[in-house]
């Protein structure tokens, strides 16, 4: 895990999904064999666990860095928390990108999108007020502020979420459809998602939040059709390098560390 990371937030942590459009086989066989061949690679990965929506190989989650894969109806999501590197990281969601496909039947045209996703954790004490730490944090010095009389009035929700169409990576091959890569009416190829949840309850200002964190969510996608599995590597490469620039150069100095700043300060 980055050091500049582990200063920053209480977890951090790095997830995958592969959006599908078709529903996941069922087969228990199928299913049981994929998750041998994740185990194989991941020997401490070794809890099999079934949820309401989704079935799920884990490793145990008492230590704190935690890797899991987990099958939806129609997704395939892994993620691993407060990894010691970056690379350790990948190395599970390329694993899933590479045999996936071939355990589960999903063709180029089952797959709907691809996302990494960069995750930050925050701790807070219950009786902070989420949303006035985010507001003081990210908007305090912007024109929305005026929205607020901080002399007598609370903010009971600040929650802050933008997206941006982003220009592919260099020498990735991941260029837009004919013309541009945000042609109008059609989506470019890399997107990005930047979310801050505060999980306030506003109802019971007293209650909001018990044992829940503040989060901040880069997200990266990538849209549009793949013509063949092969293409998988390159696109996860171009995910890793919008995401890792954009929270080395963005997320990180300008949402990240002003959180950690105001909280900090309480």
């Amino acid at each position: 895990m980055s050091t500049s990371y582990a200063a920053l937030c209480t977890d951090f942590y790095v997830n995958q999904r592969i959006a599908l459009k078709l529903d996941l086989p069922t087969s228990r066989e199928t299913l049981l064999h994929l998750f041998d061949r994740v185990r194989r690679e991941h020997p401490s990965m070794d809890r099999f666990r079934r949820y309401e929506d989704e079935l799920a190989l884990e490793s145990p989650d008492d230590r704190r860095s935690y890797s899991w894969v987990s099958l939806r109806r129609t997704s395939v999501r892994s993620g691993w928390v407060n990894p010691e590197s970056f690379e350790q990281a990948y190395r599970l969601h390329r694993l899933l990108l590479d045999t996936t496909p071939y355990f589960l039947s999903i063709s180029p045209l089952d797959i709907d999108h691809i996302e990494l996703v960069y995750g930050f954790d925050f701790e807070v004490a219950p009786e902070i007020n989420r949303d006035e730490v985010v507001f003081s944090a990210l908007l305090a010095d912007s024109p929305l502020a005026s929205l607020v009389d901080r002399g007598a009035e609370t903010v009971i929700d600040a929650q802050p979420l933008i997206g941006i169409a982003l220009a592919p990576p260099e020498g990735s091959g991941e260029g837009a459809p004919e013309g541009s890569a945000a042609a109008p009416g059609r989506p470019a190829p890399f997107t990005a998602y930047v979310e801050v949840k505060t999980r306030a309850r506003p109802e019971s200002p007293a209650t909001r939040g018990e044992a829940e964190p503040i989060s901040v969510y880069l997200t990266v996608r990538r849209l549009g059709a793949i013509r063949s599995l092969d293409e998988c590597a390159a696109i996860f490469s171009g995910l890793v390098e919008h995401a890792e620039h954009l929270a080395d150069s963005r997320v990180v100095p300008h949402v990240v560390a002003p959180i950690h700043a105001a909280l900090l300060g309480r």
